[in-house]
């Protein structure tokens, strides 16, 4: 009897998983910094988490829906967004900075200084 007691104690209640989707990412490189910007349609700056780990940066982009009046028909899915990256040690995540606008999120990752082209001057 007690093994049963023990048993529903033990189980756990289900619960759904939350769903997320990759958001589309585009990368660009200038002499700088690199520059993330992923597609976040729904999400603002209250919904977003920028997370870095070690050298793992984590997007996740919560959805924010707010219904007028009774949803009558949806083709549109709840789902949130999440997408990882491992940065290069050129990167000097202390000075990355984030913004998000009309559901565009854009990361600037700066290039760290010793990785940076620089001009050596010729002496005599």
């Amino acid at each position: 009897m007690n093994t049963l007691k023990q048993a529903e104690a033990k189980r756990e209640i289900a619960r759904p998983e939350p769903s997320y989707v990759a958001p589309d990412v585009d990368i660009q490189e200038t002499k700088d910094e690199y520059i993330l910007e992923a597609d976040m349609p729904g999400v603002g700056k209250q919904g977003l988490e920028v997370l870095l780990e070690g050298n793992e940066l984590t997007l996740v982009g919560h959805r924010q829906r707010q219904a007028a009046g009774e949803v009558l028909h949806r083709e549109s899915s709840d789902y949130d967004y999440r997408r990882a990256f491992v940065l290069d040690p050129m990167v000097d995540t202390s000075k990355i900075r984030c913004t998000i606008e009309q559901g565009l999120l854009r990361v600037q990752l700066p290039k760290a200084e010793k990785v940076k082209p620089r001009k050596i001057a010729v002496t005599d």
